[in-house]
């Protein structure tokens, strides 16, 4: 709890993944990869409840080992490729007030992001709250400047994303990346909207604690970055 308002953490685990088979139970370092999440949310020190919304038997099992909540399963046609993960979200808020759990605040937690920790967590509710915003998403500074790409035509001609006369890469903006770790809001504000908002505030994360694991190739960054970083 944050101002008196409860903190529900929302952790979504489909159990079919197409760039890597059992992507969010894989091995990471010897520990099945949805656990950091977990683990992170637990140790956080404003949540109250750390939900794992999942269709998949084995996903739950695991979740369950490491301390969130596995209350009921994810209908099937809320798990399929194309399904958007606000359904899955107002689907667990409405099944929890049948049991008569309530939430204040709503953080999403996605289990591809193993590096975000319970200070992230912390710092990102902090801001909303301090703040007085409506909702945050946690982003990190990206070198891929928008300055710098082209679009390209059949004949290979090509043409700037954004127009700029600046030539030195000191000179050029910041700019930064949805990372996909932390999405913060209030749960009167979903019920309303049906969606997620895209918020106006970011919350700002290092390029490490930000990688998503999505294809094999991040999984194999993600061995590196724990065992000679965060080692």
């Amino acid at each position: 709890m944050i101002d008196n308002k409860k903190v529900l953490a929302f952790i979504p685990a489909r159990a079919g993944s197409k760039g890597i088979k059992d992507k969010n139970i894989i091995d990471l370092n010897g520990k099945p990869l949805i656990s950091y999440t977990i683990e992170a949310a637990k140790n956080s020190k404003y949540i109250d409840s750390v939900i794992v919304s999942t269709d998949g038997e084995k996903i739950a099992n695991v979740a369950k080992e490491y301390g969130a909540e596995v209350p009921f399963f994810r209908p099937k046609e809320l798990a399929e490729d194309n399904s958007n993960v606000i359904t899955s979200i107002i689907y667990t808020i409405d099944e929890l007030k049948k049991l008569g759990k309530e939430y204040d605040i709503l953080i999403l937690l996605q289990p591809t992001s193993p590096f975000r920790n319970e200070h992230h967590i912390d710092e990102a509710l902090e801001m909303l709250i301090n703040n007085n915003l409506p909702s945050i998403l946690s982003v990190c500074e990206t070198d891929k400047n928008p300055t710098l790409i082209r679009n390209m035509d059949k004949y290979n001609a090509i043409t700037p994303l954004i127009e700029t006369n600046l030539s030195l890469r000191q000179e050029m903006d910041k700019y930064y990346l949805l990372n996909g770790a932390i999405y913060i809001n209030y749960v009167k504000d979903i019920r309303i909207d049906r969606y997620l908002k895209d918020s106006k505030y970011g919350y700002v994360m290092d390029k490490y604690h930000s990688l998503d694991i999505d294809e094999p190739i991040d999984l194999d960054i993600a061995n590196l970055y724990i065992k000679k970083i965060f080692s």
